[in-house]
Parts: structure tokens; C-alpha cells; sequence
């Protein structure tokens, strides 16, 4: 959410509504201000805001609009003097009636495509459970990044819907990323617990032994500074950087870590500070370290950063922003920094709750399940009915051919007709009848012609 060149930092905000919390799903952004000429009219800006995958289901819909936008200099020339308030008022949005024609074909067709996608992605799910007569219009209800109502053209609403969506959408994203962790540790004491129960006294008792041992063994670490103090900074001065502790100076410490130098540290950038604090709780080559819980870890201290020094919440922290910090009590005389296994991470009602909650739904697969094998049992009974029916109604249709045979009546072909000889195997007795005159009948008003005697005839 950091635009190009040139920008002072309240044009940083480009789309902040668009992408703001993105660094809770980290951007990497060229920030870097750079003064050089104008941008050619329908022309695409390089690299202007390169997001990476927001997790969101709509997140290529949402960077292929930023792009489109961007080629657009009246767009790109608003965009610039708008503050967050404006962007977020839906001000910004009614801009897009002034954007050239290529621009709003190109949206048009984003927002179809996009539209057509989510309709896949419906009837997909409905005939995941044989549902017939799907109203998609309905269902696109469901979609608040577009405007359902018109599925053709890309108007100022989209755009309105778009931003409030997404805004909404990723500053949720860290609350979300927070609740499954807590389900996912949840499962885990759920899944330690049953399998406890499958065991006898003396086996359980020497799991129960482990599971303590390990826990003690990961609480067994070196101190974890307080993230974003000055003895956490010092340490990555010292270890990272290689420099001299007594001589740890805020504003070149800043200067270093500002990876691309424009001015800002993003939380990316923040994140990359913890990495030598959370090595020393944790180690992907030790059994009792969960990386998940790592990474956890990771999301805590940079919130808990941005909370303290993230003056006006843009999710970037200035020069200014950050020396000021230094400035403060907390950053001289932090309170200790407790990590994850010194925390309640739930309760037992939580945990209880969350197990009744898997009964139910596996009392529903259950369920399920039986249902589908009552149907697969009537289905091969229906089967195994018409096979018997088949084979009784071949074994008619064999004792009638042998009986007809027996009768000396030809066989009935497949159809019940009479089977025939091709032409020209008549018998030949019967041939000679015909020759002979035989004992056959004349046509009506046929003279039989006196048969010639060879002995009369004459030279």
C-alpha cells in the first residue's frame, strides 16, 4: 500500500483501504523515492505496489484492479492528495467516472471474469451435495467485494464494495490468524488426551512423564528481551550487524534495517528484527518446538511493536516514529516479555466447548456416513434385483428357441421374427417341382405348355 516515487508519506496510503493490514500478510513493496519523469498515459507503472497473496479469496481480482488503476494518470494524480478518510468515504470511488475508456472496458472485464468465477465456485459447491436449481443471484449475495446486481460493468460502487471488503477483510486478519492457532492448540490437547485414554495405567503414566519433560525442557531457554526495546535492539546491533553494543546509535540502527532505504520499516522489515529472539525458544531440529507456535510468537512481537511505535496505525513506522519511541520509559525499562508456553493459551470450559463442538460434528459425519451406506445398500439391492430379473428373462427366452427347435419351427431372432434363408438357398427339390411342372398350381390363365420329347424331334 505504498505508491511509487516521488510521494510524500500521506500518498503512501494508495489504496491503504485497499491494502491496509497488508503487512499482516507481508507486502514487499519497492518504496524507494526515486524523482524521474512522468508516467505515460494508459501505461502501466512498474511495479508500482507488488502485493503478495493476501490470503483473501479474492485477492487476484484486487491486485488485477490496482493495476488497472494505476495505469490511469487522472486516477494516479487523485490518489495522491487523498487521505484515508476520503478513501474510505467512498469520495475516492466516484472518481472512476473520469478515467479513460480503455480503463473502464479493462475493469468491465476483470469484474466479469471475477464474476464468472464465483459462479463456478458456487455451482461447484452445489453439486458437491447434488443440489439442483441454483439461483446464483441469490447466492452471490454472499460476495461483498462487488456489486452483484449489475454483473457487466465495473462502476464507482465496485470500487466503493472493493475497498470497504478488503479493508474490513485484512484488518480482521491477524484477529483470525490468532483464533486458529488457538484451535489449532486446542486440537492438540484434545488429540494428547484421547490417545491417553487408549492406553493402560502404567503406559499412560509414562506419557504423562514425557509430555512434562518435554514442556520443561522447551521453557528452558535464554531470557527473551522485550521486542522492540533497546536491549532487543542492542542484541541485533551486536549479533546481526556485527557492531559495537557501546556504540548503538537509533537512528543509524534505523537506517540499517530499512532494507530497500525508503524511509519507513514496513512490518516485514519489523519481523526480521525478532528472528534472534525466537531462535532462542525455538528450534526446528528439537521434538518439543512447534514452529506453528513460532510463528505465532513472531505475529505477537510485531503487533506488539507496531502497537507501541505505529504513531498514525499506517502499519509503517517512520524515522520520526521511531526515535520518538527511544525516547520513551518502556524502551529504557521495559516490563518482562512473556512467551507463549508462559501463557494460558485457553481454559478448560474453552477446551470443553471446542471438544463438544468436534462430538457434534462428527456425530454429524456419523450420521452422514450411515445414510450414505443405507443408500449404497439400497442401490446394490436394486441392482443385484434387475440382474436377477435379466438372467431370468434370458433363461425364458432360451427354453422358448429350444422348444421351437424341437417343434421344427426356425428360431426366433432377437426381436421374436421368424429367422429366414437368404436368397438362392431355396431347396433344390423343390426348384425341380417348378422346372417339371410338378404338383404345383398355375397361375390363372397360364397354359402349361406340353412338355418336348426329345425322341419326336425332327431335323
Amino acid at each position: 500500500m505504498k505508491w511509487l516515487p516521488v510521494l510524500p508519506q500521506q500518498c503512501l496510503l494508495l489504496m491503504t483501504c485497499l491494502t491496509m493490514a497488508l503487512e499482516a500478510v507481508p507486502i514487499d513493496i519497492d518504496k524507494t523515492k526515486v524523482k524521474g519523469e512522468g508516467h505515460v498515459e494508459g501505461e502501466k507503472v512498474e511495479n508500482p505496489v507488488f502485493l503478495k497473496d493476501t490470503g483473501l479469496y479474492y485477492d487476484e481480482y484486487l491486485r488485477q484492479v490496482i493495476d488497472v488503476l494505476e495505469t490511469d494518470k487522472h486516477f494516479r494524480e487523485k490518489l495522491q492528495t487523498a487521505d484515508i478518510e476520503e478513501i474510505k468515504s467512498g469520495k475516492l470511488s466516484r472518481e472512476l467516472d473520469l478515467v479513460s475508456h480503455h480503463v473502464r472496458t479493462r475493469l468491465d472485464e476483470l469484474k466479469r471474469q471475477e464474476v464468472a468465477r464465483l459462479r463456478m465456485l458456487i455451482k461447484a459447491k452445489m453439486d458437491s451435495v447434488q443440489d439442483t436449481g441454483i439461483d446464483h443471484q441469490a447466492l452471490l449475495k454472499q460476495f461483498e467485494h462487488l456489486n452483484h446486481q449489475n454483473p457487466d460493468t465495473f462502476e464507482p460502487k465496485d470500487l466503493d464494495m472493493l475497498i470497504k471488503a478488503a479493508t474490513s477483510d485484512l484488518e480482521n486478519y491477524d484477529k483470525t490468524r490468532h483464533e486458529e492457532f488457538k484451535k489449532y492448540e486446542m486440537m492438540k490437547e484434545h488429540e494428547r488426551r484421547e490417545y491417553l485414554k487408549t492406553l493402560d495405567e502404567e503406559k499412560r503414566k509414562r506419557e504423562e512423564s514425557k509430555f512434562e519433560e518435554m514442556k520443561k525442557k522447551h521453557g528452558d531457554h535464554p531470557k527473551v528481551h522485550h521486542p522492540g526495546s533497546k536491549d532487543q535492539l542492542k542484541e541485533v546491533w551486536e549479533e546481526a550487524d556485527g557492531l559495537d553494543p557501546n556504540e548503538f546509535d537509533p537512528k543509524t540502527f534505523f537506517k540499517l534495517h530499512d532494507v530497500n532505504n525508503d524511509g519507513f520499516l514496513d512490518e516485514q522489515e519489523l519481523e526480521a528484527l525478532f528472528t534472534k529472539e525466537l531462535e532462542k525458544v525455538y528450534d526446528p531440529k528439537n521434538e518439543e518446538d512447534d514452529m506453528v507456535e513460532m510463528e505465532e510468537e513472531r505475529l505477537r512481537m510485531r503487533e506488539h511493536v507496531m502497537n507501541e511505535v505505529d504513531i498514525n496505525k499506517d502499519r509503517l513506522v517512520t524515522l520520526e516514529e521511531f526515535l520518538r519511541a527511544t525516547e520513551k520509559k518502556e524502551f529504557l525499562e521495559p516490563d518482562s516479555w512473556e512467551t507463549l508456553d508462559q501463557q494460558q493459551l485457553f481454559t478448560e470450559d474453552e477446551l470443553k466447548e471446542f471438544e463438544n463442538h468436534i462430538s457434534q460434528q462428527e456425530d454429524e459425519l456419523r450420521k452422514k456416513a450411515e445414510e450414505l451406506q443405507k443408500q449404497k445398500e439400497e442401490l446394490q439391492r436394486q441392482h443385484d434385483q434387475l440382474q436377477a430379473q435379466k438372467q431370468e428373462l434370458q433363461q425364458v427366452v432360451k427354453q422358448m428357441e429350444q422348444k421351437k427347435l424341437q417343434q421344427g419351427n426356425p428360431p426366433a431372432g432377437p426381436g421374436g421374427e421368424l429367422k429366414f434363408q437368404p436368397p438362392g438357398e431355396h431347396k433344390v427339390g423343390d426348384a425341380a417341382k417348378h422346372l417339371a411342372g410338378g404338383d404345383q398350381p398355375l397361375p390363372p390363365g397360364h397354359v402349361q405348355e406340353p412338355a418336348v420329347r426329345t425322341d419326336q424331334v425332327h431335323p
